[in-house]
């Protein structure tokens, strides 16, 4: 058992539950354009609580949920990720997409996810998805100039991703500290920090009061 990594994912699920019931309790401040967004950003939550929180059984008391546990994690990168990072774009730039428009973002995202798989080059494909999906949520927090506070948490959230994607990752140790755990440490601030800049977008009601 590694209970060291079972507690660092127990933070894990319970900041992305945190962001879930955060968003949840917001979207009904929303108007109707928003909240297909909205319900992919709680997509976006969703998945990583729930990988977090199978990893929480799988390394404090039952190694059998391996398989479920590394299901839910390329499930939380391949789609939740991405699913934030559009929902990002569309309440940073105030664009409306229609319902049918969001499922076909999801419909592609499962499609391509199995076509780099059959072709082998799915971490390339996973590298550039995160990349990408984190460059777009930059990009809402910086076209929110001259307000310097999305901009400011829009860059903490894409470091503290890349610092645990690129400079740690989950193999191996640091010192005395697994690398995993690391992992799960910086991401445990960075989804929060997340979810407050997705509502401090345009048309969330903290900007509509101010």
């Amino acid at each position: 058992m590694q209970y060291s990594t079972a507690f660092s994912d127990a933070l894990l699920a319970l900041a992305c539950a945190v962001c879930v019931v955060w968003i949840g309790r917001a979207r009904g401040r929303y108007g109707e354009g928003d909240q297909p967004a909205l319900f992919c950003a709680l997509l976006g939550f969703l998945l990583p609580a729930a990988a977090a929180g199978v990893g929480v059984i799988r390394y404090g008391f039952d190694p059998s949920w391996q398989a479920a546990h590394l299901w839910l994690s390329q499930a939380s990168s391949f789609l939740g990720l991405p699913l934030l990072g559009a929902a990002a774009l569309a309440l940073g730039r105030g664009w409306v997409w229609s319902r049918p428009n969001w499922g076909r973002i999801v419909l592609g995202l499962c499609a391509f996810f199995e076509l780099f798989r059959q072709m082998g080059y799915l971490e390339d494909y996973r590298l550039a998805l995160n990349l990408a999906s984190l460059a777009l949520i930059l990009y809402a927090g910086a076209v929110q100039w001259p307000r310097r506070a999305p901009l400011l948490v829009a860059g903490a959230v894409v470091g503290l991703f890349l610092a645990a994607g690129m400079a740690v990752g989950t193999q191996g140790f640091i010192g005395p500290l697994r690398r995993i755990d690391l992992f799960h440490g910086l991401l445990t601030p960075a989804y929060p920090l997340l979810a407050w800049l997705l509502l401090h977008l345009p048309g969330s009601p903290g900007e509509q009061a101010g």
